[in-house]
């Protein structure tokens, strides 16, 4: 088996660290199990990023630039039923590869009042992803949008826990359509 290269180390390191901020928080997780969650020494963990908050930083960075990227995919998509399943694919796809980072974006949903200013940024590119004016507050849409991906996220980590990725995925994918309000013949050509 080939050694794995240090962008795989990192990213491996960042999703490791991101489900540990997701379950505990910054400022309760240590970098003590950064490390053993790695299977490194905290020396060896201080050698890929200087502190706890350099790796925190790269999670938030490795998120934003994703959603990003999703954005900017989204946006040649016109509004409606195509849009929001390519976006529930690539959700559902970041989760199976990103678990970890995932959960950590599951924390915008939480609402904290003195939440991280940078994941509700990332919150608010996902739902210009989908389109959703945030100034026009059309309360349906932001619900069905909210509901559908916090739903997908917990049903696809689910998914990952039982070994059942691929099983799953279809079920995933027609679920979230159904709350984001698509008529399944409005999107579906033999999911």
């Amino acid at each position: 088996m080939p050694k794995p290269t240090k962008a795989e180390i990192n990213a491996d390191i960042l999703d490791c660290a991101a489900a540990l901020f997701a379950r505990h928080g910054f400022e309760q997780t240590s970098l003590q199990q950064i490390a053993d969650a790695v299977n490194y020494s905290k020396a060896g963990l201080l050698h890929h990023f200087p502190s706890k908050l350099a790796i925190y930083a790269a999670a938030i960075d490795l998120l934003r630039t994703h959603m990003q990227g999703v954005r900017t995919r989204m946006q040649a998509l016109p509004m409606g039923p195509a849009r929001d399943l390519a976006n529930v694919q690539e959700a559902i796809q970041f989760t199976y590869d990103r678990p970890g980072v995932s959960a950590f974006a599951s924390r915008i949903a939480e609402g904290e009042p003195d939440g991280d200013p940078e994941l509700v940024e990332i919150g608010m590119i996902l739902y210009d992803a989908l389109g959703v004016d945030l100034t026009k507050f059309d309360a349906e849409r932001i619900v069905r949008v909210t509901g559908a991906f916090t739903g997908l996220s917990a049903a696809a980590m689910v998914a990952i826990r039982a070994d059942m990725k691929r099983e799953w995925r279809g079920h995933i994918v027609r679920t979230a359509m159904d709350a984001l309000g698509h008529d399944r013949k409005s999107w579906d050509s033999g999911q």
